[in-house]
Order: C-alpha cells, then structure tokens, then sequence
C-alpha cells in the first residue's frame, strides 16, 4: 500500500502547532515501527526503508516542527528536545498502540533513546543511526558550519549539487537517490528561488551551544529495550571507542558498521535496510 500524508496538531509554549507525518499502513494489525530524522532532514529520507519494512510493518515518518511539511515555529527558542519529545508522545497517541518500535537517525536517534529510557517506555526495540550519548565537538562544529543557513537556489540541479556537497558523508548515493533526497528537501521561496525545507532558526541554539562534547551516558544507561547501533565507519559524530562502550553499558547494544560512510548512513542501500529489517524482525 502506498504513502499516505497526515498531520496532527501538537501543543507547544506558545500554541498549536501541524505536525506532519507519513503512514505506510502495512497489513492489518502489523506492530508500528517510527522512523525518525536527523536535525536537518524530514520524514521522506526513509522512503525506501518504510517501503521494504512496510510489508510486515505499519510505518510512520514524522517531520520535526520546523522541517518538510511540518509547520514552523513561532518562537525558534522552542526547538528543542522538551518540544520533541513532547511532540513524539503525541503522536504515539495518536497512533493508539500500546507498543512500538524506533528507528532514529541522529537526532531522531537521540530522542529515541530519550523516550526509550522513560518508566513505562511504549518502544520495544530502538535502532540508533549513528549517534551516542557523548557526541563528538568535533562533528558537532561541522554540522554548526551548515545547519542554519538557508542559501537559494535557481533550479532543482543547484540545489541538488549543495545537497550533495553537505551531506556526502551519507554514503555513495545513487544519482536518483540523490534526486529524491533533494526533491524531499526543497521549499519554494516567496521570491521563486528555491531553498532547503527546514526553517533556518531551528540552527539557532545549536550555534549557541558551547563548543564540547555532549555526554548523555545517564540517558543510555536507562535503556534497557533491545538495541541495534549503526555506524558510518568514518563518523565523525560517533567515535568508534564510543560505539563500542555502547555494546557494553546501557541496552548493550548490537553493533553494525558500513565501510566507506560517515555521518550518517541514509538507510537506503540495500544492506543497511537488511540491517534494520533483520533486527525489527528477530
């Protein structure tokens, strides 16, 4: 079954918000897995994940306020993890299931282990791309050279070349996997041009955060669902000696890692979706 957009109103500091998100329905009564992005991307990076899993699974990709569809913030000091979470178990709520599973990507991975650390935690297995609780400063300066800024573009070819060049530690691409991320990742800009589909604010307190790694081992070490890590071999936002003390605290995790990949793998080759079905599935 294909796609299908919806969107729930979520109550933030300053009012309601839309939060946008895809449903691959599955089959009847098939468990729920959600599939959550990093702090740039949106919902429709997992398009070829939550087709595959979508024949034994229920899938939801939500977009974080602020990205793809979902509606921007009035207040950009909002963004941030309490509005997240608070915006995850919304939609937890709405999907009416006692239990379910979590695939996160970075910043989605993070407040997967955030939640799933919670008393009475509704996640039953959780999948973590490429990020731990202490984060290197050193990928945290990269992404803080980008996250933010909001460039134009003349046409879709230009965008798509930008795209290519911030986030080819993804892992080699197809040139219409290419083409889909950056189809997912356009907005159009009141003056025609086009730019990327998150609101730049969301950079905000990133920037502003002290230049240091971000430790979060009390989060890891309340998890106790079972585990996968997933790791670009090259990262520079997961360590390797973090990941392995990841295996062996907490939820002691399974590890996998991708030769050749960085920050973070895209989850669309085939490998890596065999990964993530493989485990959701055992």
């Amino acid at each position: 079954m294909s796609m299908i957009p919806r969107s729930l109103a979520c109550l933030g500091p300053h009012g309601f918000h839309r939060l946008a998100y895809w449903e691959w329905p599955g089959p009847r009564s098939a468990r729920t897995v959600l599939c959550v992005h990093g702090l740039t991307r949106n919902g429709r990076d997992f398009d070829a994940l939550a087709a595959s899993l979508s024949a034994e699974y229920r899938v939801i990709c939500p977009d974080f306020p602020g990205r793809g569809q979902s509606e921007w913030l009035s207040h950009p000091g909002d963004y941030g993890y309490p509005l997240y979470l608070a915006d995850m178990a919304a939609l937890i709520a709405r999907l009416d299931v006692d239990t379910l599973d979590w695939v996160g990507t970075s910043m989605g991975g993070l407040v997967g282990m955030m939640l799933a650390g919670q008393t009475g935690t509704p996640i039953r297995r959780l999948v973590v791309n490429d990020i731990g609780p202490l984060i290197a400063k050193e990928g945290l300066a990269r992404i803080g050279s980008y996250v933010g800024r909001d460039p134009s573009f003349v046409d879709a070819a230009q965008l798509e070349a930008a795209l290519r060049a911030i986030a080819g530690t993804f892992g080699s691409l197809s040139d219409a996997q290419w083409r889909h991320l950056a189809t997912v990742s356009t907005r159009r800009k009141p003056d025609g041009s086009l730019g990327f589909a998150y609101d730049p604010r969301i950079g905000d307190a990133f920037r502003e955060a002290p230049a240091e790694d971000i430790n979060l081992w009390a989060q890891w070490d309340a998890v106790a669902c079972p585990t996968l890590l997933l790791r670009g071999a090259q990262s520079d936002v997961l360590r390797a000696e973090d990941a392995q003390a990841m295996t062996q605290r907490g939820p002691k995790a399974r590890l996998v890692e991708f030769a050749g990949i960085g920050h973070a793998p895209a989850l669309m080759a085939d490998d890596q979706i065999a990964a993530v079905r493989d485990f959701l599935l055992g």
